[in-house]
Order: C-alpha cells, then sequence, then structure tokens
C-alpha cells in the first residue's frame, strides 16, 4: 500500500484532479444554495434543506474521481511500471487491493474536506434557515453516501482501467457509464410505454443511486445501496479476472 500511495501521489496528474473536485464541489454548492435561497424568499415556498446544496455538486466530480481511478493504474501499462509492479509483487490480486484501498481512501478524505469547505461557505447564505445537524436523514446520511459515491465511483474508474488497460479507453468507459449512459436512458423517458423497461433500467445505474441516496435515502435505500455497490465491484472483479 505505502508503494501504491507514492505512485499515486508522486503524479501531478492527482493532485489537478484533487485540486480541480474541491474547486468545483465548493463553487458549485455556493451557486447552488444561493439560487435555492432566493426561491425560498417568495411567499408560500419551503425553505430547502441545506444539505442539497453540498452533496449536489455529485453529479460532475463523480467525473473526475471516476477519471482519477482510472489514471491510477493505465498511466502503468501507458509506462510499463506494471511489469516493475508485478514483479516485485506477483500476487494480482494484492495490487489490485492496495491500488483499490489508496485510492478509495484518497477519495474519502478529499469529498470529507470538500465537504467540510461548502458546509463552511453556504452556512452564511442560509443565516437562520441553516443545517438541522440534530436530523440525521437531512444532514449525517446524506452526507456520508456522498462520501462513499465518490468512493465507489473512483474504484469504478479503477476497474476499467484494469480491465481495458487503455487511459483514453478507461476514461471513456467510465464517463460513457457514470455520465453519458444516464442521459441517453433518460430521453426514452419520452417514448411511452413500450421503452418501460429501459427506463426502470434507468434506476440501475450507479449515478442514479447514488443521487437518490445523497438526495432522498430513505427511499429504496437498500436497493440503491446494492447498486452503488455492484458497479465497481463487478468492475474490480473483472479487472482481476482477466
Amino acid at each position: 500500500m505505502q508503494s501504491e500511495a507514492i505512485k499515486l501521489f508522486t503524479l501531478r496528474s492527482t493532485w489537478w484532479s484533487l485540486a480541480v473536485t474541491v474547486a468545483l464541489a465548493a463553487g458549485i454548492s455556493l451557486l447552488i444554495a444561493a439560487v435555492m435561497n432566493s426561491l425560498a424568499d417568495g411567499p408560500g415556498q419551503m425553505v430547502a434543506n441545506p444539505m442539497t446544496a453540498v452533496v449536489s455538486p455529485l453529479q460532475f466530480t463523480m467525473l473526475v474521481a471516476g477519471i482519477l481511478g482510472a489514471m491510477a493504474i493505465t498511466g502503468e501499462y501507458s509506462t510499463g511500471m506494471i511489469r516493475s509492479s508485478l514483479t516485485a509483487e506477483p500476487r494480482r490480486g494484492a495490487v489490485l487491493i492496495a491500488k483499490a484501498l489508496v485510492v478509495a481512501a484518497t477519495l474519502i478524505v478529499t469529498t470529507v474536506v470538500t465537504s467540510l469547505i461548502s458546509i463552511l461557505i453556504v452556512t452564511p447564505v442560509y443565516a437562520d434557515n441553516g443545517f438541522d445537524w440534530g436530523n440525521a436523514e437531512l444532514t449525517w446520511i446524506p452526507l456520508a453516501y456522498a462520501v462513499i459515491s465518490m468512493a465507489t465511483f473512483g474504484l469504478l474508474g479503477l476497474g476499467s482501467g484494469f480491465l481495458i488497460r487503455n487511459g483514453a479507453g478507461a476514461i471513456a468507459a467510465t464517463v460513457g457509464i457514470l455520465f453519458v449512459l444516464p442521459i441517453v436512458m433518460g430521453l426514452f423517458s419520452f417514448g411511452g410505454p413500450s421503452w418501460q423497461w429501459l427506463i426502470d433500467l434507468y434506476n440501475y445505474l450507479p449515478s442514479t443511486a447514488a443521487g437518490a441516496l445523497t438526495t432522498n435515502p430513505a427511499s429504496e435505500t437498500v436497493r440503491n445501496v446494492i447498486v452503488l455497490l455492484a458497479w465497481p465491484a463487478a468492475a474490480l472483479l473483472s479487472g482481476w479476472a482477466v
């Protein structure tokens, strides 16, 4: 794990990815908080949950997490360092697990720090209508799911990298699953009942599950957790198998 951490953190692309994640999440959180708070000023309008502004950037930062996970392994294949890694540790499964733990831990810590920054930024926007930390369903639970989601997105990219072994291909596959596929499936909602089966599959995409868990954790929780964990597990197991 120490060698995997050294390899990950001595890459400039890692630090750029993490910096983009923090900046993107904080900026979008502030923007969403300002818009939501202005809409709540109207007569008869309910004050939105402030945590929504904190977790909503997940729909954008998930791409950075997935790409970071893919780059964590595809760079070794492109440079040939994978030969040194597998010479030092011939057990492929051990290499995969070590790299997965480092990537997941990195994204967990980054998301915690990013969420803290976002909370500090949006708190003054909501003033008296701030976070209700005594209500876990509105604060702690969505926040925890956001942290878990970012880690799983990174592992999905890592699994794609192990499977495809090419940077462009792994990134394309990860972005396709996280971003393109939901858009394409969403278009079929206008197709009527004949496409209902495809509309139902939309609920089993990782980004859909993450969005549901962070905005409405009480709805279909078990299914969404399974979906969220199954995608990176399938990707990592497939990468290990080849």
